[in-house]
Order: C-alpha cells, then sequence, then structure tokens
C-alpha cells in the first residue's frame, strides 16, 4: 500500500499493509512494537479506530469513497478511541508526526494505492518509488 498525499505533493507512506477483513481491522497495529518511517497500515471499511492495547501513538486519516481527508487525528495515544466517522470508507494508521511534518489536513485528497507482492517485490528493486506514481 502506498499513500500519497496529492494535494501537498507528498508521500505519507511509501509502503503497508492492508487490513481488509473484520478481524485484520480489529487487531490493526496491535503487538506492533512501532510503525517504520514511510510505512502505514490501510483499514478498509471503517467508520472508527481504537488504539487499546498499542504501545505507540499514531496519526490518522479518514478518507471518504473518493480519498478526501473528512476527519484527522495526530498523534492518537495508547488505549483510546476514535470518534465514528460517518462518511468514511477507509482510514489510514501512520507514525506519529507524518501529518505535522507532510502538512496534512482535513480537505487534502490523498491517493491510496494497494500494491500487489509481485509489484511490491518489483518496486523495491527499483531506486525510486515515487517516479512511478
Amino acid at each position: 500500500m502506498q499513500a500519497y498525499n496529492h494535494t501537498r505533493q507528498r508521500y505519507l507512506a511509501e509502503h503497508g499493509s492492508v487490513a481488509n477483513r473484520p478481524w485484520a481491522r480489529m487487531r490493526g497495529l496491535i503487538g506492533r512494537a512501532s510503525l517504520q518511517s514511510n510505512e502505514g497500515l490501510l483499514l478498509l471499511g471503517t467508520k472508527g479506530i481504537h488504539t487499546i492495547g498499542m504501545r505507540f501513538p499514531i496519526d490518522v486519516l479518514f478518507l471518504n469513497a473518493d480519498g478526501w481527508v473528512i476527519h484527522a487525528i495526530h498523534a492518537l495515544q495508547p488505549c483510546r478511541l476514535s470518534p465514528y466517522v460517518k462518511n468514511a470508507t477507509m482510514v489510514i494508521e501512520l507514525p506519529a508526526g507524518v501529518l505535522f511534518e507532510t502538512g496534512t489536513q482535513v480537505g487534502d485528497w490523498i491517493k491510496v494505492t494497494r500494491l500487489s507482492r509481485v509489484t511490491t517485490q518489483r518496486l523495491s528493486n527499483t531506486e525510486s518509488v515515487k517516479g512511478t506514481a
């Protein structure tokens, strides 16, 4: 998964996972020590998240079906619940600080690209992923 902020011309995540099933969405980042720089988690079909059982804060973007940011949370701490965001169809979880560093805010357009394992492997062998977006 890649997430690119077209409004700001900045990558939010150059690689990451996709959680598109109920158990995967519920588990999310639980058990992880951290998110690496340029890493993210895309949760499909969700309107709210939790950080119960997590060990680190995360930045959170709620997107509508067209990829527009409709709600953003900076540094959501562990053991918290996000609000229910009615019109959200997907959520991107990012390392804390990414939204501030990239200037990402409500109203920005985020292009989310889901990569297959084969595509990801090919891209990792190139010098720059940014030229392929």
